[in-house]
């Protein structure tokens, strides 16, 4: 489990904010030799001040290769643990420690622990959005950017346990015909769409293509024209012939799908109540002033046990050497 250093120099309060947040920030990165990464599922002016903005796998690789000595990671913190396991020597940042994941804590150490050990010959592929104690107890990290490949390349003969998430797993064995022992668990916003208004949303707009995350719903995800990780979402948006798209995934990404086609229409997909439920609340969590402080007071900080960064490294340096 994560853990954060209780030292918080220079506390800054709500009231001492600079006028001009932007300005600041870009100051105390020259001044901390800090990069910013930052999840497609941020606000807007997160995701417009970030030095790099990408999904699990490509904020993965950009932890992996920065020369900063600072990363302040502007995401949930299992994307935090995961730029510290690879970053040992570096300061890892995180805006909100709140700023948690659903996914994540669908999975619990002991309980999967547990359920391991009731497959014993069985390879643990887990999916990235999963904290540091999960990926220390499996053999390959994945996330929805090359689950598919990263399965298809296990020997067919293996049996393999895919954790936390079933609607992925789902989706993978769909793909690649394999059986896999699923545990499960789920993203509470990507579980929260509703089919019926996405097939009223299309009937409304039926030259809507509808794209979905493949952590959705298998019901969600058979209404839709194209299936991908959020990366593969906005490069498939941006390609299409299409001047309409009906977006089954947290709707941070639209936010750069209308920097990339601005003159095409991105309409979120509906949530099942009528509530702000698709919007990720850990996610929403981090903003522009906590970023700011956070840097101004280094802190809070992730750290992990060495034991337990060591165990996590090993299967996300075979998920990344096997997505190559």
């Amino acid at each position: 489990m994560f853990t954060t250093a209780l030292a918080q120099p220079e506390k800054t309060e709500q009231g001492d904010l600079p006028l001009d947040l932007f300005a600041a920030i870009e100051t105390l990165k020259q001044e901390l030799n800090a990069v910013i990464l930052a999840h497609y599922y941020q606000e807007p002016d997160i995701q417009d001040i970030a030095d790099f903005i990408g999904d699990s796998l490509q904020l993965a690789k950009a932890a992996a290769h920065t020369n900063a000595d600072v990363i302040v990671f502007a995401g949930v913190h299992f994307m935090a643990e995961t730029a510290k396991i690879l970053n040992p020597d570096k300061m890892v940042l995180l805006p909100d420690l709140n700023a948690g994941c659903s996914l994540a804590d669908s999975c619990p150490t002991e309980a999967f622990a547990a359920f391991k050990a009731a497959y014993p010959n069985h390879l643990v592929v887990s999916y990235i959005n999963c904290s540091a104690d999960i990926k220390a107890m499996s053999d390959i990290i994945c996330t929805s950017s090359n689950a598919v490949k990263i399965v298809q390349q296990i020997p067919i003969d293996q049996p393999i346990i895919f954790a936390p998430d079933r609607n992925l797993g789902r989706y993978v064995m769909e793909k690649t015909g394999r059986d896999l022992v699923l545990w499960e668990g789920s993203c509470v916003v990507h579980e929260t769409f509703s089919e019926k208004k996405i097939v009223q949303l299309k009937i409304a707009h039926p030259q809507a293509e509808v794209i979905a995350h493949p952590e959705c719903e298998t019901s969600v995800l058979r209404h839709a024209n194209f299936i991908g990780s959020t990366a593969a979402l906005l490069k498939y948006c941006e390609q299409s012939p299409s001047q309409e798209f009906i977006v089954a995934t947290e709707p941070g990404i639209i936010h750069q799908m209308q920097k990339l086609a601005s003159y095409k229409r991105f309409r979120p997909a509906p949530p099942l109540n009528n509530c702000a439920c698709n919007e990720c609340p850990f996610m929403r969590l981090n903003t522009l002033e906590k970023l700011y402080c956070v840097m101004k007071n280094r802190s809070p900080e992730i750290t992990l046990p060495e034991n337990i960064r060591m165990a996590a490294l090993r299967p996300i340096q075979r998920m990344l050497e096997m997505s190559v």
